[in-house]
């Protein structure tokens, strides 16, 4: 089965080389593109051959996220917590774990499904998230994966494992860790941060991460009470802890944030191989500033912190912020948005090639170059211009409309599962 865009805008992702062509594109985890002067006849075509028309459409890779929390889902328009949270730590007791403490297995598989929903129309094709549920734990993951590979997305998922829920939730954090990567699952070992994780749970992760060749999934300073905490409980900051045991070795680790960081750490981690996530909306919506990354490593990626499943609109966001904290260009941004994919390259993970692609509606009344593309990347394209994605060779967004779901189905179920959870947020 091949698939065929005729008339296409192509856009090389890499080299924003823009080329008028017909492409052919092979199904599969690790299918191709290729370039064709001419579409195969209809009589040439066979019944499993797909065409699609794409005469004034813009053609180019589609997107990834490197940090999610899906499981926040469900939480849209759910009831004020409590007591308003004054600082970072409150927001965390009062708004998030009092909401992953209230998952069970059917809120989790709603919840990822309406977000993989909502990745694949926004065009979003590979998601890396960290998930929590400290009382539905085993199973977790491979609901997620279920869920994800439903709609037709890739991805890379770990378990927040942390201390804050007492030993029981901890050690079924490691077991459901352990199992995942052991069902040759590729994803990571997940851990919440510093401050909620003692030395002997941080020394049994890196040593599960060693076992599955993987890295850990961690965030890191990004309030400057993990700092704060960490130098008063082990007598130094977060970056030296994590690489006093090992954890800045991986090329796979993932560090989330990195907002308080000194020159000393910073040095640490332009010496590692590891990948930096900058999550601007994340921040700004908890409140606790804005970091510059330039110089810092040259693995940032971009993610969306469990605010959204809209890739282009958190690109547009940490421009707008990070132009004035580090004088970013849109150029820059750019390569930032696409880093991820170097990132799952690395990995080894399936479901990143380049027959992932995205049909933009792009109606621009000003000329699209190859030298001008990331201005209209930055002021421009917006992802209600997603017309159709392409995930593995296979068409899972056509004209705005799932292919692969039912999509009011789905968000059926999530409507419900969501009120459940909101019932009982409204009863603790």
């Amino acid at each position: 089965m091949t698939l065929y865009l005729k008339n296409a805008n192509y856009l090389d992702a890499q080299t924003l080389e823009l080329r008028k062509t017909h492409l052919a594109v092979e199904p599969g985890p690790t299918g191709g593109v290729a370039f064709r002067d001419a579409i195969p006849s209809d009589s040439e075509l066979s019944t499993q051959d797909k065409v699609m028309d794409c005469r004034d459409r813009l053609v180019t890779r589609s997107f990834a996220c490197g940090h999610h929390h899906i499981y926040s889902t469900l939480a849209r328009g759910m009831p004020a917590p409590p007591r308003t949270p004054v600082n970072f730590l409150e927001v965390l007791e009062y708004i998030w774990w009092r909401v992953d403490k209230r998952l069970d297995r059917d809120m989790i598989a709603a919840g990822a499904l309406a977000a993989a929903l909502h990745m694949a129309k926004h065009g979003v094709t590979f998601c890396v998230d960290h998930h929590s549920s400290p009382y539905a734990i085993e199973g977790s993951l491979e609901t997620i994966a279920r869920a994800f590979e439903q709609i037709g997305l890739s991805h890379l998922l770990c378990y927040e494992i942390s201390c804050r829920d007492g030993q029981g939730p901890m050690e079924a954090g490691l077991a459901e860790t352990d199992a995942y990567l052991s069902s040759g699952r590729k994803g990571h070992v997940g851990l919440h941060a510093s401050f909620t994780v003692d030395d002997d749970l941080l020394e049994k992760s890196v040593e599960l991460a060693r076992k599955h060749a993987t890295g850990l999934h961690v965030h890191v300073a990004e309030d400057l009470a993990d700092q704060e905490h960490c130098l008063k409980t082990y007598g130094k900051r977060v970056i030296e802890r994590l690489h006093a045991f090992g954890v800045l070795e991986s090329p796979h680790t993932i560090l989330g944030h990195c907002v308080f960081l000194d020159d000393i750490e910073k040095k640490l981690l332009r010496e590692s191989p590891v990948w930096v996530v900058q999550n601007v909306e994340s921040n700004q919506n908890n409140n606790v500033g804005a970091t510059g990354y330039t110089g810092l490593t040259g693995n940032v990626m971009l993610g969306t912190d469990g605010m959204h499943s809209d890739m282009l609109r958190s690109a547009k966001a940490a421009y707008l912020v990070w132009q004035n904290t580090e004088g970013v260009s849109p150029d820059q941004m750019y390569a930032r948005f696409r880093n991820v994919h170097r990132f799952i390259k690395t990995m080894g993970a399936e479901g990143d090639d380049k027959n992932n692609l995205v049909v933009l509606d792009y109606d621009t009344p000003t000329e699209i170059t190859s030298e001008n593309f990331t201005g209209h990347f930055i002021y421009g394209l917006e992802s209600s211009h997603v017309l159709s994605v392409i995930a593995q060779g296979k068409v899972i967004v056509e004209d705005r409309r799932i292919t692969t779901v039912d999509e009011a189905e789905i968000l059926a179920d999530a409507r419900e599962q969501g009120l459940r959870l909101w019932q009982k947020l409204a009863e603790a």
